[in-house]
């Protein structure tokens, strides 16, 4: 696994639908070593930190083997790194590979895997499409946020390092899978009551499962 792309960058002020809205997703790949604390690179802000960054989110990966799918499919569109406004663009991990809890290093730096994205409105600013949201949502393609467990320094090219799994194995597609599902399968139930044990899945995604299961 490699990380190729470090990407950084801070809020700023655009026009949308005839309103200013303030966004940190107009990320640019940055050259050689770049500080990761424990709530984001240096040189990186999120605008709203009620819904963006955060302990659980201080760190946004993408997978740059979804930069060719992306193209393939909406070959009318442009698609540079950090376009999806992630910090790091991966190479050797997908969203079915990687699981909750897992725990990877590159460089100094640490950290452990919390939760797929769950795209908002600011990422249709970024394409200037609306229609982008509900797509990138129904792809399955979203990355997955990371929790820093030890700061370091960061740059692309180097290798990421797997070195902590977690015993129960939810992979961040069934998290997102089982997030849009309108309805459960009794194996979809068990998957839900797994998850719920994993200690590194925020607990306000294991309210809305705990939500969901009351409700069947």
């Amino acid at each position: 696994m490699k990380l190729v792309s470090v990407n950084v960058g801070l809020p700023r002020n655009v026009i949308w639908h005839d309103e200013t809205v303030s966004t940190g997703i107009f990320k640019q790949p940055v050259a050689g070593r770049v500080a990761l604390t424990a709530l984001n690179l240096e040189g990186d802000r999120q605008a709203d930190l009620t819904v963006h960054g955060g302990p659980n989110k201080a760190v946004y990966g993408y997978p740059f083997e979804h930069y060719a799918l992306w193209k393939r499919e909406l070959p009318e569109r442009d698609f540079p790194i950090a376009v999806f406004g992630e910090n790091f663009t991966t190479q050797g991990m997908t969203e079915s590979s990687v699981h909750i809890g897992e725990s990877f290093a590159t460089g100094s730096a640490e950290f452990i895997v919390t939760q797929p994205r769950m795209p908002c409105y600011k990422l249709g600013i970024r394409f200037g499409s609306d229609d982008m949201v509900k797509l990138f949502l129904l792809s399955g393609r979203t990355g997955f946020y990371f929790a820093v467990t030890q700061v370091g320094e960061v740059a692309a090219g180097h290798t990421i390092e797997l070195i902590a799994a977690d015993p129960l194995a939810v992979p961040v597609s069934e998290i997102t899978r089982l997030y849009i599902a309108k309805k459960y399968s009794a194996a979809d139930v068990n998957s839900v009551r797994r998850a719920l044990q994993v200690p590194a899945l925020p607990e306000s995604w294991k309210d809305y499962f705990r939500s969901r299961l009351a409700d069947l």
